[in-house]
């Protein structure tokens, strides 16, 4: 039986809305059963099959932020685009709400994949995908897996895998200190147990100390105030915790990356905190058509919103030569 959802149909983006494009609320389900909930933005004015792109993350945001902006700009440059909820995030379904799993958000493009396929104005032969952030390694992540993608464009890729084993800058990249790791996260599986409630991936730190870094500064700059701030965003509503992420520790998502045939594009700003990430992901890569972007002076946070820093002619240029 398919998850009721309760969808709110009043514009509530962080973003105004385009008359250039047709826009509603769509459902589709993955093979969880999990039902997810989307936005689908459609240029105004056109006839035929369309090539389409699936729009998803950051990790803990909702579609009314970043995925929602890439996806109805690139609708206004002629694709039908969809951006998503991911499974127990937003107005998508699945139970326990806000944890996070490599296995079932990868699972998450391959559904809308599946629907965007079975679309009477969607060519199923041009088919891309966009992740941000944490959703950028999902994607690269569901592109080795899945032949029907033919274009995926990472914007400033986190590695969720990496961090959660590794820590961040590798800081944490021994045996002890993931047995450590893992000690914490299961002495926090019994608090949760007793709670009743899983503790909840995601979230951003409020309030922010004095000497907190950098990037942290970032994030509560874009989610905590007006510029990104969501109601139904983790990251805007809740202090930082990432204790629920599922299986991440032992699941490097990008294993097979190397074996990706199609296109990608990985797009990064200069002094993003996670700049590595893609820098690393671009070397695994084989594949003939790739691209690795930086964007000069761009922090972590500007290619969430930044209309003027986010390459958006770059990106439907990628997508129209990909995708024809």
């Amino acid at each position: 039986m398919k998850e009721k959802l309760n969808l709110i149909e009043e514009w509530d983006k962080t973003f105004p809305q385009s008359h250039k494009v047709n826009h509603r609320k769509i459902t589709f389900h993955n093979r969880y059963g999990i039902t997810l909930a989307a936005d689908l933005y459609e240029p105004k004015n056109t006839e035929g099959k369309l090539p389409a792109i699936a729009v998803s993350g950051p990790f803990g945001a909702v579609k009314e932020q970043s995925s929602g902006l890439y996806a109805q700009t690139l609708a206004e440059r002629g694709f039908l685009t969809i951006a998503f909820d991911p499974s127990f995030t937003g107005e998508s379904g699945g139970h326990p709400r806000y944890v996070a799993s490599p296995d079932i958000n990868t699972e998450d493009f391959q559904a809308a994949v599946d629907f965007l396929s079975v679309q009477d104005n969607v060519d199923p032969e041009k088919i891309g995908i966009v992740g941000i952030c944490g959703w950028g390694g999902m994607a690269l992540n569901a592109a080795s897996i899945d032949t029907r993608i033919k274009a995926t464009v990472a914007a400033t890729m986190y590695d969720m895998t990496r961090v959660n084993g590794k820590g961040y800058f590798d800081s944490e990249d021994s045996e002890n200190d993931r047995y450590e790791k893992r000690k914490a996260l299961n002495t926090q599986r019994i608090t949760d147990y007793k709670n009743g409630e899983y503790a909840r991936a995601g979230g951003v730190i409020d309030p922010l100390p004095a000497d907190a870094p950098v990037f942290v500064k970032d994030y509560y700059d874009y989610y905590k105030t007006d510029r990104g701030y969501h109601k139904r965003s983790l990251n805007s509503n809740d202090g930082w915790n990432v204790t629920s992420s599922l299986s991440f520790l032992n699941m490097p998502i990008l294993q097979y990356s190397s074996e990706i045939r199609s296109a990608v594009l990985l797009v990064h700003g200069e002094k993003a905190h996670s700049c590595y990430f893609s820098r690393d992901a671009f070397e695994k890569l084989t594949g003939d058509n790739k691209e690795l972007m930086i964007i000069p002076n761009a922090v972590h946070t500007d290619l969430y919103d930044q209309t003027d820093v986010i390459p958006f002619d770059k990106l439907e240029s990628f997508f129209t030569e990909n995708l024809k």
